[in-house]
């Protein structure tokens, strides 16, 4: 009996790639394998391994820092399931804090956010499927989100008004003679209202204080700082962070963040006379002990890609020059060329803070609709937070998924990952759904999330305006 189930499972996975006939000829659709069995989540039981990723090599002009997902950094996790649940609803929290931030920003208004106007989540310890690099700072060694939708790079300080727990020592700069404070007078100090964050300058003007709240309602406040920074073997002198002082939020056991945004804060700018203003990285898949990459400079012979670079090019927006905009033109699925009304008329950011890929609802619907066709027979499952087209993949060993590319000006495209299409919400796969989601409204920014972004070698050059992809295996070895 069970044979003949298997039997029949695999007739019917055959049947799903047959798509129609045309002059008579068959025509297969474009399916990826996903091997249900390589979900093992080896975290599960527990084990967490340290949040430190030392190794990093340097190679002609460009620095190769090992980045792993967040998951190194947090506590034991007892129920997973759970946890891949909280995530969506802290990128819920994120995508729509982060859309009245940019509502906000165009109107020409700024908020300057203190502790009480923080919107946080009510006591939940949220992680978030972010990834980290470890670092140095006046010698220490310090772990932190990768963010390209910030600007300021900050680590949590002694003395500590208000810290959340990190897995590491926090960082001392007392005990650093390299370390200098930044007075509020200073250029540096102007820097921080340009990036979109806050200064603050009371009547001791001596330092420099700042203000930062994130999108899923983290914040951070402390004083702006001196440091000597080493990326891998690559020491930046006199590098610009935050010292914090006080911060809340969703940063896992992180010691900070890193900020890979445009503004002239940012760890792009202040090292471009080293980097040339490039960087990339490559996302590992979340599954298991997997680490990728994130390359400062560039030398493309780094990339250990398996399809050449495609290029297109970052759209300037005066109101939100931080950020890093495209020109999505189409969206294929199986090869079928998506027909929605406003699909290629608005430009879409990528953020590698953000989890799962937002489209406007007319958009969103029709890619929804014409995934489901693709993907019908296997049961359904109730959908979760922001996913809302779910199955049960309980029963299966292998599913074909439809394969899902997004189109950029100049030809430039995203081949998803299979393991960016499918988001599982049960880790018994009882529930796993589509990973994208609608936006609210249609005149909201559209946002390319780091679950699509997998197993890719994204390449920024700010010099040249312009973002490559190419598929590759990411690997740090």
């Amino acid at each position: 009996m069970a044979d003949a189930k298997l039997l029949l499972q695999s007739l019917f996975s055959s049947l799903l790639l047959l798509h129609g006939v045309a002059n008579g000829v068959y025509r297969f659709e474009e399916k990826k394998v996903l091997h249900m069995h390589s979900y093992h989540w080896k975290h599960q039981n527990g084990i967490r391994t340290n949040c430190f990723s030392p190794r990093s090599r340097r190679k002609e002009g460009a620095t190769i820092l090992e980045m792993k997902h967040q998951d190194h950094c947090s506590k034991q996790i007892t129920n997973l399931s759970k946890k891949l649940q909280e995530c969506l609803i802290s990128d819920e929290f994120r995508v729509k804090s982060m859309q009245y931030r940019f509502k906000n920003i165009i109107a020409r208004k700024r908020e300057y956010v203190s502790e009480t106007q923080i919107p946080l989540s009510s006591g939940i310890k949220l992680q978030t499927l972010n990834y980290v690099v470890t670092i140095e700072l006046g010698g220490r060694k310090v772990t932190v989100i990768v963010d390209t939708g910030s600007d300021l790079t900050w680590v949590q300080c002694q003395p500590c008004e208000s810290c959340y727990d990190q897995q590491d020592p926090l960082f001392n700069p007392s005990t650093s003679t390299s370390y200098k404070t930044i007075p509020c007078n200073s250029s540096a100090c102007q820097l921080l209202q340009f990036a979109g964050n806050s200064r603050l300058c009371g009547r001791e003007s001596s330092t420099c204080n700042y203000v930062v709240s994130y999108g899923d309602g983290s914040y951070t406040r402390g004083n702006l700082g001196r440091e000597i920074l080493a990326l891998g073997p690559t020491a930046v002198d006199d590098f610009v962070f935050g010292c914090g002082r006080n911060n809340k939020g969703l940063f896992g056991g992180a010691s900070g963040l890193m900020g890979l945004g445009r503004s002239e804060m940012s760890l792009v700018s202040q090292t471009s006379a080293i980097f040339a203003g490039v960087f990339s990285y490559c996302l590992p898949s979340t599954e298991g002990d997997n680490s990728g990459s994130l390359t400062l400079g560039d030398d493309s012979s780094t990339y250990r890609n398996s399809s050449p670079v495609s290029y297109t090019r970052i759209i300037s927006n005066s109101r939100l020059s931080t950020f890093y905009f495209l020109n999505l033109t189409g969206i294929q699925i199986s090869g079928t060329d998506l027909q929605a009304a406003n699909l290629g008329k608005g430009a879409i950011l990528i953020d590698s803070g953000t989890v799962i890929t937002r489209l406007a609802p007319s958009i969103y619907r029709v890619l929804r609709d014409e995934f489901q066709k693709r993907f019908s027979g296997f049961p359904p499952a109730p959908g979760f937070s922001i996913l809302d087209l779910c199955f049960n993949l309980s029963g299966y060993q292998e599913v074909n998924v439809p394969t899902i590319k997004m189109q950029f000006e100049g030809n430039a495209e995203i081949n998803i990952d299979v393991n960016g299409i499918l988001y599982f919400v049960k880790t018994d796969a009882s529930q796993v759904c589509l990973a994208f989601a609608s936006l609210a409204y249609e005149d909201e920014i559209g946002i390319i999330g780091n679950f699509q972004q997998k197993n890719l070698r994204v390449i920024y050059d700010t010099k040249e305006s312009k973002l490559g992809f190419a598929a590759e295996n990411c690997n740090f070895i």
